[in-house]
């Protein structure tokens, strides 16, 4: 058996012509998506979770200066919708970075993306989906229907929280002063009914708005453009109207120190401020459905960042100067900083734009990842049902199906809570590989480089020496390490042990920092020596950079899962791909 196909690359003009085909066959979806439904759709999966709940945190780490790790972390995204949108736009069709990832590195680097992929979003959606029944249960409550706890939570959480609860009653503690997330898992697990010695825990909101939004999904691309607009153009006017009535409130003095923390104190956030913009790369799985992608495909994935940033400096400046930032470290900041201010009105009106806000991030994200699916499906790389497209709705119904089944039933039982950070480790290594393809691609000396010849798109990621820039941004970057406040800097290079830790314990957690000195030494080699272009070289250096910030945990969890995903295509891909047919 020769594995020849394995890192063998398909050209632009071979995926096109593939393409080509599929449409001639009548394989295609509808063309029904503009510039305006696509930014819908990119704010949509932006604006969810992260805005509501890390930002807390985050602005709690690093005080008002929180604001500029936002600037940050959407430049660091800019870098990588700027790659995005070149390859979207020379590469129209649904598949993302799993096509880009086939263009510029080959198959086995594409399957590893597209499972990858599926980890951003398939995980991803459970754990949204857990956290919108949270504000969902609890918008219900404040009209007075509840819920039975033991229809709004999950098996695990019931049973670690019981269990936790019970020693603490042993202990002498009252029920009625059990921390609020323990007396909701000791009710769930009391007064659940039990069908032998099992109890009947199950987070039933979850599960149904996944099968809703899975249903709309099913019924076209139409159906779901119309409910992300409505769902956008809600949750954006509540929190327009946030930062009216919070603006109302701000007190200067509160802003004073700007950076209390110091540069140390603002990078501790750079995760939970990340979370707040994963998503934007979900537009470019819609490609096959744009109307003109090629225009309207960078636009929108630029358009949808800068209104989102905007929309978090000026909430996170709200928020800090309301009250002050070492107060913020709640799982619900907005909501606690209006209750705190007795606005309590308005503390409902923020628990319904959650509950918008969320669902149209599972809305788009389960667009998304049925897409992908077809396109590793078109080259063999899963069965051919992966593929099939419903007769009258046009979209991936196998696909869509499996998805919905795969998201909504762990929501009945699991806690996904510790795997939130496995989505953002997920998005980042998309984003320096699109990054890396680019450069591969555009070779040096020219923006256009070999996407620039017949059958490429219209928009070009503006070509920049990385010759001249490149050792200019790193002076930069020394000049503030040496800002750093001493202690800031010890941690960052220390090696001592605390109490009762090994010297493993310490090293194993300096790995992930220590890959990416020696990524960023070697990239920036090559591209000065190389004069490649600076956009996809910062945004495969800044997205590492963010993904050595995750954790050796995170790194560990995040390699078994790619582990799993490569016997999966040593089982079947390998031996069915449309390409080794050509090897």
């Amino acid at each position: 058996m020769h594995f020849r196909h394995l890192f063998r690359r398909k050209s632009i003009d071979m995926i096109l012509a593939h393409a080509k085909n599929e449409q001639e066959a009548g394989h295609m979806m509808r063309k029904d998506l503009g510039v305006r439904d696509l930014t819908s759709f990119g704010i949509a999966a932006i604006i969810g979770a992260g805005i509501f709940s890390t930002i807390g945190n985050a602005a709690a780490y690093g005080g008002p200066a929180v604001s500029l790790l936002f600037v940050f972390s959407a430049i660091a995204c800019g870098f990588s919708a700027l790659c995005y949108a070149q390859f979207a736009s020379s590469i129209p069709l649904s598949g993302s970075a799993y096509t880009y990832a086939y263009a510029s590195f080959g198959e086995l680097v594409a399957w590893i993306i597209g499972w990858d992929l599926i980890m951003e979003y398939a995980v991803g959606n459970i754990a949204v989906a857990i956290s919108w029944s949270g504000y969902f249960c609890g918008l219900l409550s404040g009209f007075g229907i509840h819920i039975p706890d033991y229809l709004a939570i999950d098996y695990l959480s019931a049973s670690r929280g019981f269990k936790e609860a019970s020693e603490l009653l042993v202990a002498g503690m009252p029920v009625a002063d059990l921390p609020g997330e323990l007396a909701e898992a000791w009710r769930a697990w009391t007064m659940a009914p039990a069908l032998g010695g099992l109890r009947l825990i199950a987070d039933v909101p979850a599960f149904a708005i996944v099968v809703f939004i899975t249903w709309l999904v099913y019924r076209g691309i139409r159906e779901s453009k119309r409910a992300s607009n409505i769902m956008v153009l809600l949750k954006v006017a509540i929190l327009l109207m946030v930062i009216a009535v919070g603006a109302f409130y701000v007190s200067p003095e509160n802003w004073n120190p700007f950076a209390p923390n110091g540069i140390g104190g603002v990078l501790k956030g750079v995760s939970g401020v990340f979370f707040a913009y994963i998503g934007f790369d979900a537009i470019s799985t819609t490609a096959e459905e744009c109307k003109n992608p090629q225009r309207d495909l960078p636009r929108s994935m630029i358009y949808s960042l800068i209104i989102t940033t905007v929309l978090y400096v000026a909430i996170s400046l709200v928020l800090t100067g309301m009250v002050s930032y070492h107060l913020l470290g709640v799982s619900d900041p907005l909501a606690f900083v209006f209750d705190r201010l007795q606005l309590t009105r308005l503390s409902g009106i923020i628990a319904l734009s959650a509950v918008i806000a969320m669902a149209s991030v599972l809305l788009v994200f389960q667009v998304g990842q049925p897409r992908i699916w077809m396109s590793m499906s078109r080259d063999g790389l899963l069965p051919p049902v992966f593929a099939k497209l419903h007769p009258r709705y046009q979209t991936p119904a196998f696909s869509t199906i499996i998805t919905g089944i795969l998201v909504a039933v762990p929501t009945l039982f699991m806690n996904l809570t510790e795997v939130t950070d496995l989505t953002s480790i997920g998005t980042l290594f998309a984003f320096v590989l699109v990054s890396g393809g680019i450069l591969i691609l555009d070779g040096k000396k020219t923006p256009a480089g070999n996407l620039g010849r017949k059958g490429s798109g219209k928009f070009r990621v503006t070509y920049i020496n990385s010759r001249y820039w490149l050792p200019v941004i790193w002076l930069g970057v020394f000049l503030i390490l040496l800002k750093l406040d001493p202690e800031d800097l010890q941690a960052l290079i220390s090696f001592d042990r605390l109490p009762g830790e090994t010297a493993w314990d310490v090293v194993k957690h300096k790995i992930p920092h220590a890959a990416f000195l020696i990524v960023a030494v070697s990239v920036t080699w090559i591209a000065v020596k190389k004069e490649l272009s600076l956009i996809p070289a910062l945004g495969l250096l800044t997205n590492f950079y963010l993904m050595s910030q995750l954790g050796i945990t995170n790194w560990l969890r995040f390699l078994i899962w790619l582990v799993i995903g490569l016997v999966l295509y040593f089982v079947y891909g390998v031996y069915h791909s449309r390409l080794k047919t050509l090897s």
